[in-house]
């Protein structure tokens, strides 16, 4: 493996402290489209990493949705964050590197590090990097992390699980890494909800509202998705991203962050009761997601799996940036579908009662593209 030299881009507007982003910005350049176009594009072949959405401004009534459900759920994130941090001290101990994959797993991986501070007073490093579907996780990221932690084990983390594409992609990553390279990867993503069974590093398997998945960038750092374009990224680049400094006035990144840490020293004694006991049990990743999505396909006439998106993480980020064709959802009267629903009536889209689903709900995209003659 060669030296690598590349400095990682100051971009984000979280505490340097907190996070690393192995990130080449891209600032500079106008990736975004409208997301009628993008949705074309995507559909018609283009990859969905080589353009970005427009980031959604919500109204206020949205703000302060969001700002109620922080406040409801601060306390059941900070049990999970310190339920899946707990298992994952107790495997790696103080050469854990957490790598956080941008950009849902970063607060996931920021509040990982704040509760390991709290709790065992060491400061493990931490960094953000890019996985994308179908082209796999950022090399270079991981040459540089290799090189400036030579006995640190990876950690992975990531915000949530839907039907499990990126534990798949994480795993087929690692698989190349090592045959590539000759270093074994620890395969197995961290997360702080896995409704969909994809591994058994979880806070917890229920799918509910994790409050950092009701917004965009402006609860992530200020940094846009990730991009790989050959345009912009070259093959001795950091995958890239965008740093929407723009949107400072409206950033809720660190306000997260803080309230979340706030409440980690009432949770400490569960969370390390309940990582005891998982850690005694057999957990298997069994993604039995992929059954739901499976039935909603067939009786849907969906095309591709991929247009089937599971559980609120998902069906969120669908609202936000995608095209939504319909919503299922399991039962609207739960607390974790208010910001859903709210989104659903804004932008036009049938919420379809569908009880028979191991979700809360499940997001489906409208097919657009035109087909080639």
């Amino acid at each position: 493996m060669n030296k690598f030299i590349q400095n990682p881009a100051k971009i984000g507007s979280y505490r340097e402290d907190d996070v690393v982003f192995l990130l080449k910005d891209l600032s500079e350049y106008q990736l975004e489209d409208s997301t009628a176009n993008r949705e074309r594009r995507v559909q018609s072949g283009q990859h969905y990493s080589e353009s970005l959405p427009i980031e959604y401004q919500p109204p206020r009534a949205y703000v302060d949705l969001f700002r109620q459900s922080l406040d409801d759920y601060k306390r059941k994130v900070a049990l999970c964050i310190g339920i899946v941090a707990e298992q994952i001290y107790q495997l790696k101990e103080e050469n854990t590197v957490l790598c956080s994959l941008a950009r849902a797993g970063t607060p996931v991986g920021i509040l990982m590090k704040r509760y390991l501070l709290l709790r065992y007073n060491v400061s493990l490093p931490h960094y953000s990097i890019s996985i994308i579907r179908d082209r796999g996780i950022d090399e270079n990221a991981l040459h540089y992390i290799l090189e400036k932690h030579p006995q640190g084990k990876i950690q992975f983390v990531d915000g949530w699980t839907g039907k499990g594409a990126i534990s798949l992609e994480l795993e087929m990553a690692c698989q190349q890494y090592e045959k590539k390279y000759g270093v074994t990867l620890d395969d197995r993503l961290a997360v702080l909800a896995d409704p969909g069974h994809c591994t058994p590093l979880f806070g917890t398997r229920e799918d509910f509202l994790i409050p950092s998945a009701c917004l965009n960038s402006t609860v992530s750092g200020l940094v846009s998705r990730t991009v790989l374009n050959e345009k912009y990224i070259g093959k001795d680049d950091f995958h890239g991203a965008k740093f929407y400094r723009e949107l400072l006035p409206s950033d809720v990144s660190n306000e997260y962050i803080d309230s979340i840490t706030a409440e980690f020293p009432f949770i400490t004694t569960d969370a390390v009761k309940a990582a005891a006991k998982r850690n005694l049990e057999t957990i298997e990743a069994e993604f039995l997601g992929m059954k739901d999505v499976k039935k909603i396909q067939a009786e849907f006439s969906i095309e591709s799996t991929h247009y089937i998106k599971p559980g609120v993480g998902e069906t969120t980020r669908v609202l936000l940036r995608r095209v939504p064709w319909k919503i299922l959802m399991r039962d609207p009267s739960r607390p974790y579908v208010k910001h859903i629903l709210m989104l659903a009536k804004e932008k036009g889209v049938e919420v379809v009662i569908y009880p028979d689903l191991n979700y809360s709900c499940c997001g489906l995209i409208k097919t657009v593209k035109v087909d080639k003659k």
